[in-house]
């Protein structure tokens, strides 16, 4: 499976995975499973970790049980809390990066700059921070929240005190006794409020949409607990696969029923109704929407911080900033020594899709300039031998997205044994007419969800109102959906052997003026070759699409 020498004294490798959180590092474990070294990881910071090494924020921790949030190949006995933090979940996966031998083949500070596809040699050209490589197939696994997205605020540039968003925080900045304001109330934004407001002098909550609250039922795991997960490794897999299977029952009240969620309103009502006893309050803190088409927060810190008399609650979104004054759409002024941004990230529109040019020259952004799409969330149309980990149409609104990640991985291992079966020099291309006809399939299928028809906006939906972001079904579904790769959903492509250009006798002993040596071609299984055909044999062979 090793791969071929790199051009111009470049490295090449069989496999280039892009990142290293869950998506990058799960893919480098399954890639050695499979029998392949030949491969790099491609990480733009210091340190494993993806967005658990760059969410650092006091309180950050998972909203999924520790115990289903962790790889099926990799269990955890150890966990701390049901609900673990951030420094576990770390520390967690920089185990995971030891435990498999992976640290030979991570790169750090390795930022991708572009990748462009090769037509010609059939392998991607990478182009990063510490120089130049190619690889026959690229896994980009940089995740969804790995781009902080900060709103574009009148007066920002002249704010004179401290500015930085929840997945870059300064640990440096001290908020004792600082007046701080809070933008945003997603999932950050309520593990941070609650964990600041002891320490500063004011804290100002900037809400334009009140989220859904249930409680979150985090304890330490006992000693006993753990014991037990290490001596009899049945018990945690039982513990995973409760939690795993409470999950999926859920799943139709989101995707079919959602009427049927009226329950949960009510229990996410009393939940407030337990802290907040201020009327006004509580009428400003509950949603219009229909409980999950917003994500579903859990936190039983967050409403009592709420109502602690050193907290404000503003509730419109902030409009401008005039100096150190901070201005609502409904007019409310805030004077603050400290913006924090809990403002989510570029999820619709990847920043990583503008360093990716595939077959016809064009970007992946281009080709998602109308919404993101994907064959089975894993490849696009256009770029050959690219794949994508958490792609669109893979992401959960109610269990671990770790489930999704190894589905994902079994699809990437059956694509590259596809690869090596096919033999030689070759890649695969997802077909225009599967991708559509997936993506159709999905969006017929999320016209039911409560995603669509819950009354919200949410970070789900893209520019046009699409969907892109979540699965309309259950991790089961999509396991199966994913198993194998179906190859009449690809075009088959390979590099032409080099033919000799045949000229007449009378002139084989001198070049014609200008003529090219000849070089390799492409030739895609079932269609016409890429490039212009040529005369004799080559031609024919184009115009027949044999490989």
């Amino acid at each position: 499976m090793g791969g071929r020498g790199g051009r111009e004294g470049r490295e090449h490798v069989r496999v280039a995975v892009i990142g290293s959180g869950f998506g990058g590092l799960g893919a480098a474990v399954r890639l050695r499973r499979e029998g392949i070294t030949d491969f790099v990881v491609l990480e733009r910071a210091d340190s494993v970790g993806g967005t658990w090494r760059d969410n650092s924020y006091p309180g950050c921790a998972c909203d999924v049980p520790s115990h289903l949030y962790s790889f099926s190949f990799a269990p955890n006995p150890d966990w701390p809390r049901t609900f673990s933090g951030q420094p576990a979940i770390r520390a967690y996966l920089e185990h995971v990066a030891d435990t498999f031998g992976l640290r030979p083949h991570i790169r750090l500070e390795s930022e991708v700059l572009m990748m462009r596809w090769d037509a010609d040699e059939l392998r991607w050209e990478i182009e990063t921070a510490q120089g130049e490589l190619t690889a026959d197939v690229v896994v980009s696994a940089t995740g969804p929240l790995s781009e902080p997205k900060l709103p574009e605020v009148p007066g920002l540039a002249g704010f004179p005190g401290k500015v930085f968003h929840s997945a870059r925080w300064d640990h440096d900045y001290d908020l004792g006794g600082k007046r701080v304001a809070m933008i945003g109330t997603g999932a950050s934004a309520i593990q941070i409020v609650p964990a600041i407001a002891p320490d500063v002098e004011r804290l100002t909550l900037f809400q334009r949409t009140p989220p859904w609250v249930m409680p979150r039922t985090d304890r330490a795991i006992s000693a006993v607990e753990r014991w037990l997960h290490r001596q009899l490794p049945f018990t945690r897999a039982a513990r995973r696969g409760l939690l795993w299977g409470l999950r999926e029952l859920q799943v139709s009240a989101f995707t079919k029923r959602p009427n049927q969620l009226g329950l949960v309103e009510a229990l996410a009502k009393a939940n407030m109704a337990r802290s907040i006893k201020d009327p006004d309050l509580r009428a400003r803190l509950t949603p219009s929407y229909r409980i999950g088409c917003k994500r579903i927060l859990l936190s039983s810190e967050y409403y009592p911080a709420l109502a602690r008399p050193d907290v404000d609650l503003v509730a419109s979104g902030l409009k401008e900033i005039r100096g150190s004054v901070l201005v609502a759409a409904d007019g409310t002024e805030a004077e603050v020594d400290a913006i924090i941004f809990g403002t989510g990230f570029h999820v619709t529109d990847m920043p990583i899709a503008d360093r990716v040019v595939g077959a016809d020259g064009r970007t992946l952004a281009d080709e998602w300039k109308d919404g993101m799409q994907s064959l089975r969330g894993a490849t696009a149309a256009g770029f050959p031998n690219w794949m994508t980990i958490i792609g669109p149409n893979t992401g959960l609104g109610n269990s671990s997205m770790i489930l999704m990640i190894e589905s994902q991985l079994n699809y990437m291992a059956d694509y590259l044994r596809q690869l090596g079966m096919l033999g030689g020099t070759v890649a695969l291309a997802a077909r225009p007419s599967a991708v559509n006809k997936w993506n159709r399939q999905v969006q017929a299928r999320m016209e039911r969800t409560v995603w669509n028809t819950g009354g919200c906006t949410s970070w789900y939906l893209d520019a046009n109102g699409r969907n892109t972001t979540v699965w309309p079904g259950t991790t089961g579904e999509f396991r199966r959906e994913t198993r194998s790769v179906d190859l009449a959903e690809y075009e088959v492509v390979r590099v032409r052997e080099r033919v000799p250009v045949v000229v007449a006798a009378a002139s084989a002993a001198a070049p014609l003026p200008g003529a090219l040596p000849p070089g390799p071609r492409a030739s895609i299984a079932g269609g016409a070759g890429v490039g212009e055909p040529t005369a004799g044999e080559d031609g024919a062979r184009a115009a027949e699409g044999v490989a």
